[in-house]
C-alpha cells in the first residue's frame, strides 16, 4: 500500500511534500547523513560568507560605471544575491557530490516505501557497489552544468547588463539545474541515462523550474537551507514514483532485460 497519493501534482506541491517525507517513521535514520552533511558544509560556509560580505560589496560596487550610480540603491542588493546565488549553489554542489551514495540511497528507500515495491537491489552494501557508477552519474553532471555556469558568470563582467540582467538569469538556470541535481537521484537509481531524464524533465519544465526555484530560494535561507538536501531529494523522489515512473521505469526494466 503507498503512503503517497497517485495524483501528479506541481512543483510547489513536490516540494511541500519533501517536508512531509523526511519526518516519515522508517525513513528518517536514512536522512540523517545528507542531513550531517549539509550541516557541516553548507552551515560553514554560509557563516564565513556572511561575515566576509562586509568586505566584499564595496569592492564590487567600486566597479559600477558612474552613469549607473543612481541605480545603486537597487543594483547593491542584486549583488548581494548574485553572490549569495552562486555560493550557494557552490557549495550544495560540494555537498551533494560528498552526499549523492546517500541521497542515492534515501530516494531508493524512499521509493520503496512510497510504492510497497523495494528495489531487489537494495540497502548499504548495494549503495557501496553502486559508489563508482554514482560518481560517474555526477561527473555527466559536471560537465553539462560547468560550461553553461561559466557562460553566465562572465556576463557579471558586462557593464550594467551583468549587474542587473545576470542574476536574474542566473537564478532561472540555478532553478532548472537544481530541479535536474535532485531529480536525478531516482532516475539514476533505474539507471535511466542523464540525456534521457534531462528530456523527461524538460516535458514539464515549468513544474520541474517550480520545484526547482523554490530549493533555490530555500538555499539561500539560513537555518532552513540546513535541511534542504534530504528535503529536495524526498520530494524530487515522489514526483519520479507520480509522474515519471511508470513509464520510464518499465522502458528500463525491459532494456535491462534485454541485456
Amino acid at each position: 500500500m503507498t503512503t503517497h497519493p497517485p495524483a501528479a501534482g506541481n512543483g510547489i506541491h513536490y516540494f511541500a511534500q519533501g517536508w512531509k517525507l523526511i519526518r516519515l517513521p522508517g525513513i528518517r535514520r536514512f536522512v540523517l547523513i545528507p542531513l550531517l552533511v549539509n550541516v557541516i558544509l553548507l552551515g560553514g560556509a554560509f557563516a564565513w560568507l556572511f561575515h566576509s560580505l562586509g568586505r566584499w560589496i564595496p569592492q564590487l560596487m567600486s566597479h559600477v560605471p558612474e552613469w549607473l550610480q543612481w541605480l545603486s540603491y537597487l543594483l547593491w542588493p542584486l549583488t548581494v544575491l548574485s553572490i549569495v546565488l552562486v555560493f550557494s549553489y557552490f557549495f550544495s554542489t560540494l555537498a551533494n557530490w560528498i552526499a549523492a551514495p546517500f541521497c542515492g540511497l534515501l530516494a531508493e528507500q524512499l521509493e520503496g516505501r512510497l510504492t510497497g515495491q523495494p528495489m531487489p537491489d537494495s540497502g548499504w552494501l548495494a549503495m557501496c557497489k553502486d559508489v563508482p557508477r554514482i560518481m560517474k552519474r555526477e561527473w555527466q553532471k559536471l560537465a553539462w552544468y560547468l560550461p553553461r555556469a561559466l557562460g553566465l558568470l562572465l556576463l557579471y563582467f558586462v557593464p550594467g547588463f551583468g549587474q542587473t540582467v545576470a542574476p536574474v538569469l542566473w537564478f532561472l538556470f540555478s532553478a532548472w539545474t537544481l530541479s535536474i541535481q535532485y531529480c536525478d537521484y531516482p532516475f539514476d537509481n533505474h539507471k535511466v541515462s542523464f540525456p534521457q531524464m534531462r528530456s523527461a524533465l524538460r516535458q514539464h519544465k515549468t513544474d520541474n523550474m517550480q520545484f526547482g526555484a523554490l530549493v533555490s530560494l530555500f538555499t539561500m535561507i539560513p537555518l532552513l537551507n540546513l535541511a534542504i538536501m534530504p528535503v529536495a531529494v524526498c520530494g524530487a523522489t515522489a514526483m519520479w514514483v507520480d509522474r515519471y515512473r511508470h513509464q520510464l521505469g518499465q522502458d528500463t526494466r525491459r532494456r535491462n532485460d534485454i541485456r
